[in-house]
């Protein structure tokens, strides 16, 4: 392969950060305009430039029924999680335990142990605090855990977002590992 159809095939694989970069410039303004589009594309090109990072492999693989199940079933935790916290702060009698738990992850991949982190981060009643890359590990600060067994579905949680996620972006190989591992099941439409 050249160097020039290695480099456009690098640049198109970058494209989708690319545009992520110019959306969220365009967002961070609050303007949809040509000259917000420029400007995004600027600094985009800048800041891909100045802070060169690994180049991230994107699986190629999109698959959409799981995308829908993903961001469905993200929904329904950002409100089931919004009511349940906003419940424990309201509620006088009862004050909500809280901890830190490791989460080992089953993916070997640092996009999808991203997403992961931000989704769970996301949803009102836990945090990431601390993500161990090599060891594959993330730590969470929740709240609302009273006993070892909900530590224990918390955990679980985690990890059925990382199946949701491998399932919708995930790469061949992680979709076959998804399928293999006992404690990565397909995870059910609900949200948790």
């Amino acid at each position: 392969m050249t160097p020039q159809v290695s480099g456009a095939r690098l640049l198109w694989r970058q494209l989708p950060f690319l545009l992520w970069l110019v959306a969220l410039w365009m967002l961070l303004w609050g303007q949809f305009t040509i000259v917000a589009l420029l400007t995004g594309l600027v600094v985009a090109v800048f800041v891909t430039r100045v802070f060169r990072l690994p180049p991230v492999e994107l699986s190629g693989r999109v698959n959409l029924w799981y995308g829908l199940v993903f961001v469905l079933s993200f929904l329904w935790a950002l409100v089931r999680g919004s009511l349940t916290v906003a419940w424990q702060v309201l509620n006088p009698r009862a004050y909500p335990g809280t901890a830190i738990i490791a989460v080992p992850l089953q993916t070997d991949d640092d996009l999808i142990m991203a997403h992961v982190a931000v989704t769970a981060s996301l949803i009102p009643g836990s945090l990431i605090v601390e993500s161990d890359r090599d060891r594959r590990i993330l730590y969470l600060h929740v709240i609302g855990v009273k006993d070892r067994e909900a530590v224990e579905e918390q955990r679980r949680s985690v990890r059925r977002w990382e199946s949701r996620i491998v399932l919708a972006v995930g790469s061949k190989a992680q979709v076959e590992q998804l399928e293999k591992d006992p404690q990565l099941h397909r995870p059910a439409g609900g949200a948790s």
